[in-house]
């Protein structure tokens, strides 16, 4: 009988404890102003991106950190410390969370990453809060697109003389 007892209340303290690390999972809305920026494939850059952080549950929650997946490019998550140290039930935030720095080596394509903001019930607590995804398209520059096409139709027309010309 005893060891029914403390089996009980072994379960008991674990299901209480694993729920307290699952009840802050995607804790915040957390999103991003442009989730989708893009660059000329050749000029590189800086990409800076926006989020608003709102807090629709009934306690204080706590921003401590953050962790990413910058898609291969440099992120400078400094703008987080722009971001209040805390939200309150019911509030929110909008502000420049982080930036993306693009190499003018960077190849055509989409790129994608996410950002996770980190906290929880106190100024301690590392729970994931919430996860955005953002995405960086490196796409051909205008002017390049416009030549091809020109020279597409150039080729095609200087064709249809030829054709002209032999019969």
């Amino acid at each position: 009988m005893k060891l029914k007892t403390m089996l009980a209340v072994a379960t008991l303290l674990l299901m209480i404890g694993l729920s307290s690390a699952v009840a802050y999972a995607d804790t915040l809305n957390f999103t991003l102003t442009h989730p989708s920026q893009s660059l000329y494939v050749g000029s590189g850059g800086t990409l800076t991106f926006e989020a608003t952080v709102f807090n629709p549950t009934s306690s204080t929650v706590f921003l401590n950190g953050d962790t990413y997946d910058a898609a291969g490019f440099t992120l400078d998550d400094s703008g987080f410390f722009g971001f209040p140290l805390s939200l309150a039930a019911g509030t929110g935030f909008t502000g420049n969370l982080f930036t993306v720095t693009v190499p003018a080596s960077a190849s055509l394509g989409t790129y994608v990453g996410s950002f996770t903001l980190l906290g929880g019930a106190d100024a301690n607590a590392s729970n994931p809060l919430g996860t955005a995804t953002f995405a960086v398209n490196v796409v051909p520059e205008p002017s390049s697109i416009m030549l091809l096409i020109s020279g597409v139709a150039g080729l095609a027309g200087f064709r249809g003389k030829l054709r002209g010309m032999a019969r």
